[in-house]
C-alpha cells in the first residue's frame, strides 16, 4: 500500500537533486522511497548528523577567514603533528 505525501523543500537543490537522479535512472519519488527504507532500516537517520561544538565552530570560522595555519605539504603538516 502507498500513501501520498506533500513535502516542501528548497526549490535549487530540488532541480539539481532531479538532474542527478535522472541520470541514475531514478525519480525524486523513487530516491524518496529509498531514503525512507534506509530511515527505517537505520532505525534513524541513515547518516550521521552533528550539531558542532564550539571548538568546531571556532575551527571553521578560522578556515573562513583563512587564518588558519598553512603548510607546504602534508609531510610539514605531519611533521608539525608529530612535535
Amino acid at each position: 500500500m502507498k500513501t501520498q505525501t506533500t513535502i516542501r523543500v528548497e526549490e535549487t537543490n530540488y532541480h539539481k537533486a532531479k538532474q542527478i537522479l535522472d541520470q541514475m535512472g531514478m525519480s525524486y519519488s523513487q530516491a524518496i522511497g529509498v531514503f525512507n527504507s534506509m530511515i527505517v532500516l537505520n532505525k534513524g537517520l541513515p547518516f550521521e548528523v552533528k550539531i558542532p561544538n564550539a571548538q568546531t565552530k571556532k575551527a571553521l570560522k578560522e578556515l573562513d577567514e583563512k587564518k588558519g595555519e598553512t603548510f607546504s605539504s602534508v609531510d610539514a603538516l605531519f611533521d608539525d603533528l608529530d612535535s
